[in-house]
């Protein structure tokens, strides 16, 4: 017995710490605008942003689509660029909102090639066989005057019943359309699926649901940035999606999941969130951007905060981004 106490007292600890464990938002304290996160066949997370660059932080870029990379959502590590040279099929732009994920044994990286106010925007992929890169990029999916839909950025893909769609669109509606098997190109009819109140879509199945998460008001102004999260959802990937009134969200109908802090603390104009990731205790997380409220300057850097699910429909407490310790995910 002597000799059983040392090991139950150092498993005891083990799992003290365990439960003891936190983080503090941000998770990532640089420029990391419209995150999107996948996990790796190598049992990482990897997560993609909208081109970057923390020089001013003495932390290196530019970078044209920055990867990091993490084992439990709150460390991260900075390993790559996920482009090697920036995309030539479009004259002129930046490259946003990457939308990247585990396809048929390869990683498909889905992206934005936009200028602000740009009037022919379009959706380019790229393909590798590791998630840290480089991508082979290959060239544009479309071009937003050849699908006929205004500000064709946002891209998000999703593989349903042995079927990917893309879901994709900003101010002017979002819409979904199916895509070939191999994910190069688009197909069939385009479905709308939102009025003009949304844009960085992302979509989860949860029970016989799909949830639609889009992102409102403006993004990237600092201080005064108001984008804020909300959620609608249907029985069918094509919609109709509707929010938890039961308006619909191509009536600009949505529930208010996640927006600015109130008070002096905290962040604000948080929104784009990245994929919805589950824990070993069963729990679900998401990843997002934000602005610091004293400090916006700094960029938008990325956070996270835990999902709850009530009454069939998504909750992060106080409807605003965490602010202090928080119980930490558990992988």
């Amino acid at each position: 017995m002597k000799n059983l106490l040392p090991f139950l007292l150092c498993i005891s600890m083990i799992h003290q710490a365990a439960a003891q464990a936190t983080y503090t938002n941000p998770v990532f304290d640089h420029d990391f605008p419209d995150p999107n996160v996948l996990k790796g066949k190598d049992g990482y997370f990897y997560a993609y942003s909208t081109q970057s660059d923390w020089r001013r932080q003495n932390a290196g870029g530019p970078y044209i689509m920055p990867i990091l990379r993490s084992k439990n959502l709150v460390q991260w590590e900075h390993v790559g660029d996920a482009l090697s040279k920036r995309p030539t099929w479009k004259k002129e732009g930046g490259i946003w909102a990457p939308d990247a994920l585990v396809y048929r044994g390869k990683y498909m990286l889905y992206y934005s090639f936009s200028t602000w106010g740009d009037p022919n925007p379009g959706v380019g992929i790229a393909v590798s066989n590791d998630p840290k890169g480089p991508f082979e990029d290959k060239g544009k999916l479309f071009l937003s005057e050849e699908v006929g839909v205004k500000n064709s950025i946002d891209a998000f893909v999703y593989e349903d019943k042995n079927t990917p769609y893309i879901f994709w669109g900003s101010f002017k509606g979002i819409y979904c359309a199916e895509l070939s098997k191999d994910g190069l190109q688009r197909k069939g009819d385009t479905i709308r699926i939102t009025g003009d109140k949304y844009e960085g879509s992302y979509v989860y199945k949860r029970g016989g649901y799909y949830y639609y998460f889009g992102s409102a008001g403006s993004c990237c102004e600092g201080a005064k940035s108001t984008y804020h999260v909300m959620v609608g959802r249907s029985t069918s990937i094509k919609g109709p999606y509707v929010d938890k009134a039961g308006v619909p969200l191509l009536n600009n109908g949505g529930t208010m999941l996640l927006k600015a802090n109130t008070g002096e603390e905290g962040f604000l104009g948080p929104g784009h969130n990245g994929d919805i990731i589950t824990d070993k205790n069963g729990d679900t997380w998401m990843l997002y951007h934000a602005f610091h409220k004293k400090n916006d300057k700094r960029g938008r850097v990325m956070l996270l905060d835990k999902i709850e699910w009530v009454d069939g429909w998504p909750v992060i407490k106080g409807a605003a981004p965490s602010v202090g310790p928080q119980p930490a995910p558990v992988f």
